[in-house]
């Protein structure tokens, strides 16, 4: 799950992590009282999106007096902001953050993930901050400095302090970065996130340390901890279609394909992806259905599935542990029949009650071709997404 960055600034704050002072706001009008309410010379609109290169994009403006604020909000609010994360489409600007000027002497990067190779939290950090930052990891990965985080003793003054100098902080600030990354390691632990960042973090003329932007991404399985973050959940950054797919408990992920797919478990749907791939096709979608899918749940996710317009053929593919092949070949028939299916479907069923299954989908009457195994059920399918069709 995602956040918007002013509502990533509020959880930084409980950990007393500083942030320039800033309002939310939803209209051009509310953009003109919060520039007003937090007064100064010199105010930002940032746009609000789960999305990172706003400022490239556009969707991060300095305004200069009050006139200025209006002008910019105008512009940005409901503008189709494109950056390289949203893709060619874009993502619709519904919010704003209005937030005070800073006076900006350096700007840094900071970043906390799980390093899956040595199973540690990892604290990265660069002196190359800003928006190039994606740039300066691929061309000058020396310029990133990484401390990993022993779980018993958490992020400790000394690594704080040593990665700090590393990046440049200046030996008057360091105690105010140490409290800041320690803060912001802590942040990450109790909220169960999967990411905070902090690009750019800002060294000010007077030497503070201000994080001037924050982006934090959260584990959903641990989500039942946190009902304040999912509070902050915002429906309108997500795809309608993974919205839907939620509400059957069924883990979709929408792709750039035209091959849907359709399995039971996260590693043999990976694997399918890769096997689609493996033989010239694209997947339209990651769909687990899990170990306990009933009829209605295949018919739901053929049902999300065939709303993507591009969509040319469906792949099947069960391994029957705990689910049955039975109970899915008449899960599919019964969805097939429902939505009235006009794109080819590829079955591949193995384990129990495959026969059964098999004899299901035989006796069935719809065109379902079957398959032996995945690299059989992938080729077919592929064909078939092609407009040809396999022996």
């Amino acid at each position: 799950m995602k956040i918007h960055e002013y509502q990533g600034k509020e959880i930084l704050r409980r950990f007393g992590i500083p942030t320039p002072r800033g309002i939310p706001v939803f209209s051009v009008d509310e953009a003109v009282k919060a520039a007003e309410a937090l007064g100064g010379p010199v105010w930002v609109v940032k746009a609000q999106i789960h999305a990172g290169g706003r400022g490239k994009g556009g969707g991060v403006k300095l305004g200069k007096s009050i006139a200025e604020v209006r002008e910019l909000a105008d512009q940005i609010l409901g503008m189709q902001l494109v950056t390289h994360q949203t893709g060619p489409q874009g993502q619709k600007v519904r919010r704003l953050l209005i937030e005070e000027g800073a006076d900006i002497k350096k700007e840094l990067y900071v970043g906390i993930v799980v390093d899956r190779t040595t199973q540690r939290v990892v604290l990265m950090a660069s002196s190359e901050g800003g928006m190039d930052i994606e740039e300066v990891a691929a061309k000058t990965p020396d310029k990133i400095h990484k401390v990993f985080v022993d779980p018993g003793k958490g992020l400790t003054g000394a690594d704080a302090d040593g990665v700090a100098r590393r990046i440049g902080i200046p030996e008057g600030s360091i105690a105010e970065a140490r409290a800041l990354l320690q803060g912001l390691y802590r942040a990450f632990d109790q909220t169960d996130a999967s990411l905070v960042e902090i690009n750019p973090l800002i060294l000010t003329g007077d030497g503070r340390v201000i994080a001037l932007d924050a982006k934090l991404n959260f584990d959903d399985n641990a989500l039942f901890r946190h009902a304040d973050i999912v509070e902050m959940r915002d429906l309108d950054e997500e795809d309608p279609a993974e919205i839907e797919a939620s509400k059957f408990d069924l883990s979709y992920i929408s792709l750039d394909g035209n091959i849907g797919c359709l399995v039971n478990g996260a590693g043999l749907a990976m694997a399918t992806m890769d096997v689609i791939k493996l033989y010239g096709g694209e997947p339209a979608n990651f769909l687990d259905v899990g170990g306990g899918a009933t009829a209605e749940k295949v018919t739901e996710a053929f049902k999300i599935m065939l709303k993507n317009p591009g969509l040319k053929a469906i792949l099947v593919n069960i391994f029957g542990g705990i689910m049955k092949c039975d109970t899915i070949a008449n899960g599919v028939i019964a969805a097939a029949r429902e939505v009235q299916l006009k794109v080819p479907l590829v079955v591949r069923m193995k384990g129990t009650n495959e026969d059964l299954g098999r004899k299901i989908l035989a006796e069935s009457g719809l065109p379902i071709i079957s398959a032996d195994n995945m690299s059989n059920a992938a080729e077919k399918v592929v064909a078939a997404a092609k407009g040809t069709r396999q022996p």
